[in-house]
C-alpha cells in the first residue's frame, strides 16, 4: 500500500511540526517549496498538555481498538468511501497540475488550501495545460474509462494504457484510486458532471457552459454534503446549529472569501471517524457477495498496482452501497433486499481486525492503525479531549464533557482493561481527542456529538463558505436535480449520474 498522507504539518505561528514516514512529494520548483509552505493548518483550541498515554499504553489502546467483534451501524456502506472522496478534496493540492501558468502567490496558497469545490475532480479546469488530459476533446466533459471484459465504456476512471503507465488513473488526485470503492465513487462523480453537462439548457453560450456546469454540480454536491451526508455521521442539532448560526469555535470571523486553513483538530482526530465505519468484506456485486477490505485495495492502481482496465466484474452494485428504497419516487429496480445492502459499521471506538496490520513496510506496532492515528496526534502535541471539551464549553457551545466512566466503560466499544492501572488513569484524565471522539459517538447510537460534532460541521461550513461557488454565500441557491427543491441527497446524485437505470448502477445483473 503506497502512502500518500502528510506526516509534517506547517502550522500557522508555530511552523513544521512532525516527522516524515513517506508523506507527500513536493509538486513544485524547490525556490517556490521554500516560500510557501505546501498545506496550512491551524489549532482550533489549545496545545496538548504533554501528559497523554505513553508508548506502551497507546500499543495497547491500538490492539483494543482492532480486536474485532464490531457493531454495524445505520449509515449504508457508502457513506465510508464517500467520506474518503471528500478527504481527498479537502486536501487536494492541485499547484502541481499548473504547468506554464504563472502562479501568483495567492493563487498558489488557495490551490493548497481546504474547500469543497471538487478540485480533486476537476483539477486546475479544462484550460490549464497540466489538467487539460482529465477532459475530453470538447473541454466540457470529463473522460470515462472502460472497464475490460462485458460493460466497457463509462464503469471505470480513465486510465493509461500501453504507452503511458499501464493503469495508472487519469484523475487530478491519485489518492482516489487507493481502493476500488474510491475509485468507483470518483467515477460517479465524472458521470454525474457529464450528465450536467448533457442536460443543460440551450440558452447558455458555449464559451459559459463549462463554468454553468461546474457551479450547478459543485452546489448540488455542498447541498448533499450539508443534508444528507453531514446529518448521518453528526447530530443533527449541531448541523443545523451551525449552518443557520454560524461558526463559534473555527475561523468566526473570517472574510467568507478569504483562504481557509485546515484544523488540526478536523485533520488528524475527528475526520478520521471514517477508520471506525470500514468493514471487514462488502456484498460487493452478484458476483462477489464476499469482497474482502483487501480485494478493494488489490483492484486499483495505487495500492494494487492494477496494469490495465478495472475488469468488468468488478463494477461496484451501488444499490449495495447506498439505499435507494428511500428514493422518491420510488423505483424497486434500484432497490435490493436488507440482506444485500452493506451497512457501515458502527462510528465507535473499534476498527476492522484487517487495520491492525496494515500493508506497508514499517514494523509493529506502527502498522496497526490505530496505533498510527494516536502516534501522529502525539507527534503534533494535539490537545486531550478534556481540554478540547473546555475550550469548545467557554466559546458558549452547550457541549457535556464525557465522565471518567464514560470514557472508561463507552457502549460495547474498545475495552480498556488490557491497560495497566497507571496506564488507564494516565487515558481517563487526559484522552486522546480521536479516541475521545469516538467515545462521544460509541455514547450516541454512532453519530458524532459534543466536540467531535462541532469540529466536523464547523470545519466543512468554512471549507463550503471559502470554495469558489458556495451555498454558504449563496443563501438563494436551492436543488433542483432532486425530487424537489429542498432535497438532493447521494442517492438523487447517483440516480441521476446513472439515469436512474439498473442496468447502469448494477451492469453486472
Amino acid at each position: 500500500m503506497e502512502r500518500h498522507g502528510s506526516e509534517t504539518y506547517f502550522v500557522v505561528d508555530e511552523g513544521t511540526l512532525g516527522e516524515v514516514m513517506g508523506g507527500r512529494e513536493p509538486t513544485l520548483a524547490a525556490s517556490v517549496e521554500a516560500v510557501v509552505p505546501p498545506f496550512r493548518f491551524k489549532r482550533i483550541g489549545p496545545k496538548g498538555t504533554g501528559k497523554q498515554i505513553l508508548e506502551a499504553g497507546r500499543k495497547k489502546i491500538g490492539q483494543a481498538m482492532t480486536a474485532g467483534n464490531l457493531t454495524p451501524g445505520s449509515i449504508p456502506a457508502g457513506f465510508t468511501y464517500l467520506g474518503q472522496f471528500i478527504d481527498h478534496d479537502l486536501t487536494f493540492d492541485k499547484s502541481g497540475l499548473m504547468e506554464g501558468v504563472d502562479i501568483s502567490p495567492t493563487d498558489l496558497e488557495q490551490s493548497r488550501s481546504p474547500s469543497l469545490d471538487l478540485d480533486s475532480l476537476y483539477g486546475a479546469g479544462p484550460q490549464d495545460p497540466g489538467s487539460a488530459k482529465f477532459y475530453q476533446a470538447d473541454g466540457l466533459h470529463l473522460k470515462v474509462g472502460a472497464a475490460e471484459g462485458g460493460p466497457t465504456t463509462g464503469f471505470d476512471v480513465p486510465r493509461e494504457g500501453a504507452s503511458g503507465t499501464p493503469g495508472l488513473a487519469i484523475i487530478p488526485d491519485p489518492r482516489n484510486d487507493e481502493n476500488l470503492a474510491v475509485a468507483q465513487t470518483h467515477l460517479a462523480f465524472i458521470r454525474f458532471h457529464n450528465r450536467v453537462v448533457d442536460t443543460l439548457p440551450a440558452s447558455v453560450p458555449a464559451a459559459q457552459r463549462f463554468t454553468a456546469a461546474r457551479r450547478k454540480v459543485t452546489k448540488h454536491y455542498q447541498w448533499m454534503l450539508r443534508t444528507d451526508y453531514l446529518p448521518r455521521i453528526c447530530a443533527a442539532t449541531v448541523v443545523n446549529n451551525v449552518f443557520s448560526s454560524g461558526r463559534k469555535i473555527f475561523e468566526v470571523n473570517a472574510v467568507p472569501t478569504s483562504v481557509p486553513t485546515m484544523p488540526l483538530e478536523f485533520s488528524v482526530a475527528a475526520f478520521r471517524l471514517g477508520h471506525s465505519m470500514i468493514r471487514a468484506d462488502y456484498n460487493w456485486n452478484t458476483v462477489f457477495p464476499n469482497a474482502t477490505l483487501g480485494q478493494l485495495f488489490e483492484f486499483s492502481h495505487l495500492s494494487g498496482g492494477m496494469a490495465g482496465g478495472l475488469p468488468s466484474i468488478w463494477i461496484a452494485d451501488f444499490r449495495r452501497l447506498y439505499d435507494f428504497s428511500e428514493l422518491t419516487p420510488a423505483k424497486p429496480a434500484l432497490v435490493v433486499g436488507p440482506a444485500l445492502r452493506n451497512k457501515a459499521m458502527r462510528i465507535d471506538t473499534k476498527l476492522v481486525n484487517p487495520l491492525a496490520t496494515l500493508p506497508v513496510p514499517d514494523p509493529q506496532p506502527r502498522k496497526n492503525l490505530a496505533f498510527r492515528n494516536l502516534l501522529r496526534a502525539n507527534m503534533v502535541k494535539l490537545a486531550t479531549g478534556q481540554q478540547m471539551a473546555t475550550f469548545v464549553k467557554n466559546k458558549g457551545v452547550n457541549v457535556t464533557r464525557l465522565t471518567s466512566a464514560q470514557i472508561r466503560d463507552g457502549n460495547n466499544g474498545a475495552s480498556l482493561a488490557g491497560l495497566t492501572t497507571a496506564q488507564r488513569n494516565r487515558l481517563l484524565s487526559n484522552t486522546p481527542l480521536w479516541f475521545y471522539i469516538l467515545r462521544e459517538a460509541e455514547l450516541n447510537q454512532g453519530k458524532l456529538r459534543g466536540v467531535g460534532a462541532r469540529i466536523v460541521t464547523e470545519t466543512f461550513h468554512r471549507a463550503i463558505e471559502g470554495s469558489k461557488f458556495s451555498i454558504v454565500r449563496d443563501a438563494a441557491f436551492r436543488p433542483s436535480l432532486g425530487p424537489n427543491n429542498t432535497t438532493f441527497r447521494m442517492i438523487d446524485l447517483l440516480n441521476f449520474a446513472f439515469e436512474g437505470k439498473a442496468a447502469l448502477l448494477n451492469p453486472n445483473g
